[in-house]
This record gives structure tokens, sequence and C-alpha cells, in this order.
């Protein structure tokens, strides 16, 4: 057996809230560079940097992070993580630690088991309530993730509560929330993508006992949901990120963003930096879904025994 074994007494509402939490803050503290690469291949030709004849654009996951590293030091990769962080305590606490409790509410009474339906109701409805709640830190996070590359003169904020308070200022409390139904309909998603196919394929190896309930089945597990993910949620992602960095009168909406974005590079523009997407949303799958169910294990155990 690897981890720890599953408790008897299955954890409380609270205990999977704060454990989906601490573990997205892990998983993204891992691979929170291959998200800033993302973030920068999707922009790239888009952000106006003034380029010198010898200047290298981003090609690639490793080109992009070599080039960051050597142009703008290695701080640069984790630029954005305060808010990062911030999102993942507020977001992946409602999308991911509140599904289960959701999902029991979509299943009808007396039901054997959950049915599809009722999954994908629960990654949808878990999946908006998170955005609605957090994205002023996707808006930040993305911010700080873009403005890297472009020269200190022409940089928006200092901090992260720099970020909010001139966000606000100029562009008004909407502009918070910029990018909220792009960032809905791309989360609901992912959430799908995610937690559902986790849930099934888990599922599926233990009723075919291929594996136990551990480590090895939860990696199988995430490791394909990060795949599911990825696949689908990739166009709307690369809008997102777009809608969500642009300056404001850049776009007049969502779907200006998404003509310009297809007028410029066509439909392989929606897969723009789909490789780091993969390797990020992947291994971030596995690193979260790990130390989620693991750190639900952990707390449960060393919750003394009732009398």
């Amino acid at each position: 057996m690897v981890g720890l074994k599953p408790p008897e007494v299955p954890p409380t509402a609270a205990v999977k809230f704060v454990s989906a939490g601490t573990a997205a803050c892990i998983a993204d503290i891992c691979t929170f560079p291959l998200d800033t690469a993302k973030v920068r291949l999707q922009i790239q030709g888009e952000v106006r940097i003034p380029r010198s004849p010898s200047t290298v654009e981003y090609r690639g996951v490793l080109g992009t992070l070599s080039t960051m590293v050597r142009t703008e030091g290695p701080r640069s990769l984790y630029s954005g993580l305060a808010a990062g962080l911030q999102r993942q305590m507020s977001f992946a606490s409602i999308r991911i630690g509140l599904y289960d409790s959701v999902k029991q509410l979509y299943t009808p009474k007396g039901a054997e088991s959950t049915g599809l339906a009722a999954r994908l109701l629960a990654g949808c409805t878990t999946g908006a309530v998170a955005v609605t709640c957090a994205q002023p830190t996707d808006v930040v996070k993305v911010r700080f993730q873009a403005h890297g590359a472009l020269p200190d003169s022409s940089r928006r904020y200092s901090g992260t509560v720099d970020a909010y308070r001139t966000i606000a200022r100029e562009e008004g409390v909407r502009g918070l929330w910029r990018g909220t139904l792009p960032n809905i309909a791309r989360n609901a998603i992912v959430n799908c993508g995610e937690l559902v196919t986790y849930d099934l394929i888990k599922d599926a190896l233990l009723r075919a006992q291929l594996v136990t309930d551990n480590v090895p089945c939860h990696f199988i597990a995430a490791f394909g949901a990060g795949f599911c993910a990825t696949v689908v949620a990739s166009p709307v992602d690369v809008v997102k990120t777009r809608y969500m960095n642009a300056g404001p009168g850049q776009y007049r909406n969502v779907l200006s963003c998404l003509l310009a974005l297809l007028m410029q590079d066509g439909l392989a523009g929606l897969y723009k930096g789909f490789v780091p997407s993969f390797l990020r949303l992947g291994s971030w799958n596995v690193v979260m879904f790990i130390s989620y169910e693991q750190l639900q294990r952990a707390v449960v155990l060393a919750r003394p025994a009732p009398p």
C-alpha cells in the first residue's frame, strides 16, 4: 500500500473545503512556472513589446521558460504567485472541496450510485460559484504573469495590493470581474473535465480491482483528468487570458476578443499554448488530487476518536 489508508469515517465538508484549498496551493507552487509560460504563449503576438532584431520570441515550453529566466531573471517564473495562492484558497476550496456535497444534492434519494448527469451538474455549479467569488484574484494573477514581458517603465502594478487598488480605481469595480463570463464557461468545463473524469476513472479502477484506493489510483485518475480538462477547456482559456489581460477599450466584449483572435491566428489560435497548458494542468492535477486525498485522510486520522 502507498500513502495513508482510507479512513472508516468519511471526511466532513469542512475538512474537504480546507484540504482542497491547501492541496491546490501546494500544486500551484509546484507548477506555477508552467502556468506563467502558458500565459506568455497565449498572449504572444498581442502584447506590444519593443523588440530589437536580436530579441527572440517565445518558442515552446522550455524555450519560454529559458527566455524568461535569461531576460527577466528566475523570479519572473513566479510573478503573480501571491495572487495565485489567494485565488486557490478561495477558488479551489469551493469548486473542489464542495463538489461531493453538491453532487449529493443532485443525486436522487435512494439511488445506489451517482449518475453522470448529477456529476456534471455538480461540476458546473461549484465551478461557476467559485469563479464568481474568486474572479478578482484571477484577473490580478493573469495581469502579473503577462506584464513581466513588458519593460519596467510600462509595468502597471508594483504588487498584488496595488493591482487590486489600481484596477478598481482605473477600470471600476467591474474591472476586477473582467472576463467573468468566459471564466465561468472555462471553469465549468474544466471542473467537469477534472472532477467528473477523476471521479469516473477512479470508480472504474476500483470496481475493476486494478488498484486499491491509494496513490497509484489517484495518480492515474488525476493524469487522465488533466488531459481531458486541457482538451475541452483550452479554447475558452485562451480567450479568457487575452480578455483579462487587455487594457480598457481594447475589446468591446468577449465575442470581439474571440473574433480578433480568430482573424489573427485562425482556429489554431484557440489551442495556443496547448503543450504548456497540458503540462501544467496535468501535473497540477496529479499533485493536487494526491495531496487532496492524503490531506483529507491525515486530518480525519488526526482527529480524536469519539468516546
